[in-house]
């Protein structure tokens, strides 16, 4: 599966905010990349900041552009509110429930660990990080990655009561999805409205 496999701290000083985790780098250096990055900031078009919140879903969650499109287009037939309901669809992801569990230390980490085989998706190894996990489904680690020190290491001192719509099961290792999450909920500092207005035109 193809993936952004490019200088994440580039992208991070871009956007000017640690997307992909903890960055040394980025606390030093909290500016664009580039002989001009600490220079006058030019104004930037309508269109410009719509397509970089768009950029910065994509590198935030780990999808690539016809992902992205494909799952715009299934938040726009849902019921709801389409930039709500894309940022839903997009926190359902299996990687990303890895991720919110506390699997998986990173979402590149998480996806590294479905790819691999090491998770279950109700008891049954499901390899496929853009999986969407159903609200009720129990996702875990399998029997034999259990004692896999990246998993080990990840979940030590991981604060399991973060998110209130995974319910956390230590002896099992997995996490219950229980509902899809309020968009108030979720984190990510992401403007989904102008995602919309970007695909509208």
């Amino acid at each position: 599966m193809a993936r952004y496999t490019g200088p994440k701290t580039k992208i991070a000083r871009k956007f000017g905010e640690a997307i992909f985790g903890p960055d040394k780098v980025l606390s030093k250096k909290n500016y664009p990349p580039g002989q001009h990055g600490n220079g006058r900031k030019k104004k930037t078009s309508e269109y410009g900041i719509q397509l970089r919140e768009k950029q910065k879903a994509k590198y935030t969650y780990g999808v690539l552009e016809k992902q992205f499109r494909n799952l715009f287009q299934k938040a726009q037939r849902a019921k709801g509110i389409t930039g709500e309901v894309l940022i839903q669809l997009l926190e359902s992801r299996l990687d990303n429930i890895i991720f919110r569990a506390g699997i998986g230390k990173t979402r590149p980490a998480a996806r590294q660990l479905v790819l691999h085989g090491h998770i279950v998706v109700d008891g049954k190894v499901v390899n496929i990080p853009s999986y969407t996990v159903k609200p009720g489904q129990v996702v875990g680690v399998r029997e034999k990655a259990k004692s896999l020190e990246v998993i080990v290491d990840s979940l030590s001192g991981f604060n399991h009561s973060k998110y209130a719509w995974i319910e956390w099961d230590q002896p099992s290792l997995s996490a219950k999805y229980l509902h899809i999450p309020e968009r108030v909920d979720i984190p990510e500092n992401i403007k989904e409205q102008l995602i919309v207005e970007l695909y509208s035109k």
